[in-house]
Formats: C-alpha cells, structure tokens, sequence
C-alpha cells in the first residue's frame, strides 16, 4: 500500500514538473504567413482566402505553432457569417512562418479540390481586399 502511495506521489510530481515549462509565456515575430480554408458539412462549396502576410504573430513556445488559432478561424469565420450570409462555417487557418512552406500547404489543398475531387467541390477564392487576418494580441497568455 506504502508502495503505490510512493508511486502516486512520483506520477503527479513528474506530471507537474512537465506542465511548469508549457506556462512559458508566448512570444512574438515579426511576420508569418496564414491562408484559410471554408467549408461546410451541408454544402459542396468550400472557399480558399489568398496566403496573407501578418505581422506581430504569436507563438507557443517550444511547439511554433500559432497561438490564438482559434482567434483567427473566428475572424475568417464572423466574415463569411456577416459579409457572405454563410453561417455555421467550418474554419480552418494553416499558418507557417517560411513562405516557401504555407505555399507548399496551400498549393497541395487546392490541388486536392480542384483536381482530386474534382466536380464534387464549388470552389471559390476569398480575395484580400474582401478579407485581411488581423494580428491577435496573446501577450497576457499562456495558452
């Protein structure tokens, strides 16, 4: 009994000893590049923004992945609602700080619903003079 309590204790201390570096604040840099994707699950029509340069993007630490994702898919996501009348869109924003990269990302995406699937998919282009992601600021978080 004196052995699992002993094992127990160990388990959790080495779970929070884990979770204390991931509190590390986020950080900034100076540009990334991000593209969205919409679709819906009622509808064959699925719409693509430009790759658009955004400046003052926050990472997570370690990881260098995007923080506040979700802050964006709702930018791209409160658009498509307001501007275009399409409501309860599922939102996806692939992001890169390498350009070479996002437009490998995107090149591959459009290619699959162009060419793939082609004739099963509407596809259409979100311009970015209808639509710009907005930085989101994430300095007070830590997630």
């Amino acid at each position: 009994m004196k052995f699992i309590r002993h094992i127990s204790l160990a388990a959790v201390l080495i779970a929070a000893l884990a979770y204390v570096p991931s509190l590390a604040q986020n950080r900034v840099v100076p540009k990334a590049y991000m593209f969205g994707f919409v679709a819906s699950f009622n509808d064959s029509i699925i719409f693509f923004t430009d790759i658009q340069e955004v400046d003052s993007v926050w990472l997570m630490p370690k990881k260098k992945i995007l923080a506040g994702r979700s802050n964006y898919s709702y930018q791209l996501r409160n658009f498509c609602a307001d501007a275009l009348g399409l409501k309860n869109r599922t939102v996806v924003v692939v992001s890169s700080l390498n350009r070479k990269d996002i437009e490998k990302k995107y090149a591959k995406m459009k290619k699959d619903y162009i060419v793939k699937y082609a004739g099963k998919y509407d596809v259409h282009y979100i311009d970015a003079t209808e639509f710009r992601f907005t930085p989101v600021n994430m300095e007070n978080s830590k997630k």
